[in-house]
């Protein structure tokens, strides 16, 4: 870069997917625009905070449709868009689909605005069979959960902005947010799969908290078990965080037991916005095993068995 160059990152007041609304003020305005009530075919809207709305087509084909753009968190306008896109088809593999088409935003096709800031995102549409669906909501008790990507992209990311970042902890952080999450579609035919969703914006105990909440169940969740990227822990303990993950906990935290002990550059991991994370994976403890060698074989090898869900009040245990 020239000494004359602006860095991409530096025309957005956040990147990535930290520049989601807090989980707090999303549940807010959506609280009074349920319509999956008012169309039978509307199998999923927005009534448990889930990836993508789903209609079901027939008896045979359900289409999921999602959007999802931000503005950037690195410099490289292709690993931008690279970033970018692999995060938004990420709703339709969390939903068990198959990504079929997609429209850019804001470029020719999709949607065009007069905005200071770069952005770049996808609105995308998939597939698949009513059976092989999978909402955030329907895990089970007894269920293990596994993640399937490493934690700690927010991280790399505040450090990257105030030029931190080793070049051998950005490759880690891009290739983590280029792998698309397509054992998704293979997870939704599985029986032994109940529910999915996949760690963005709110971070693993956002996303753990959702499911647990849409499926009435505690998730009890093993903290030493979450994968974490290689400087996470030495990078949140030097101060690198988001303005994101604060919020996240301002927003839900009343509902997470930690520990008295906990760290505070812990619970900061914890709540860390994750741009294009992996999935929560909600599984039959008999096939947990099976399919996290299934995951792992498929090019996730950092995917965990990260904690499972108990009966109880709504709400997640950190042990």
């Amino acid at each position: 870069m020239s000494a004359d160059s602006v860095r991409l990152s530096s025309m957005a007041h956040g990147g990535g997917c930290g520049c989601k609304l807090s989980p707090a003020v999303l549940s807010e305005l959506l609280s009074n625009t349920s319509a999956a009530h008012s169309f039978k075919q509307l199998l999923v809207g927005t009534e448990t905070g889930d990836d993508a709305a789903v209609w079901q087509i027939d008896e045979r084909t359900c289409l999921i449709s999602t959007t999802d753009f931000f503005m950037p968190m690195v410099d490289d306008p292709h690993d931008f868009g690279r970033i970018a896109a692999t995060n938004a088809i990420s709703d339709v593999y969390a939903m068990g689909g198959r990504p079929i088409f997609a429209l850019a935003i804001p470029v020719a096709g999709g949607h065009s605005i007069d905005t200071p800031e770069p952005i770049y995102g996808l609105a995308v549409n998939g597939i698949c069979a009513p059976s092989e669906l999978r909402r955030n909501c329907d895990a089970k008790a007894g269920d293990l959960i596994i993640l399937t990507k490493p934690v700690g992209v927010g991280i790399y990311s505040a450090a990257f902005k105030k030029e931190a970042l080793s070049p051998a902890d950005y490759a880690d952080m891009l290739a983590t947010m280029t792998t698309l999450n397509q054992i998704g579609a293979e997870l939704g035919k599985d029986s032994g799969v109940h529910a999915m969703t996949d760690v963005t914006g709110f971070g693993v105990l956002g996303h753990a908290l959702g499911m647990a909440r849409g499926s009435g169940l505690r998730f009890v969740l093993r903290s030493e078990a979450i994968p974490l990227l290689p400087r996470a822990i030495e990078l949140a303990q030097q101060g690198y965080i988001t303005g994101a993950s604060g919020r996240n906990w301002e927003s839900y935290g009343a509902a997470v037991a930690l520990a008295a002990d906990c760290p505070l550059w812990w619970r900061q991991i914890l709540t860390d916005p994750q741009t294009s994370g992996g999935l929560l994976v909600a599984c039959a403890a008999d096939r947990a095993n099976i399919l996290l060698g299934s995951i792992r074989d498929a090019g996730y090898p950092s995917a965990s068995i990260i904690g499972e869900m108990r009966a109880g009040a709504a709400g997640i245990e950190v042990s």
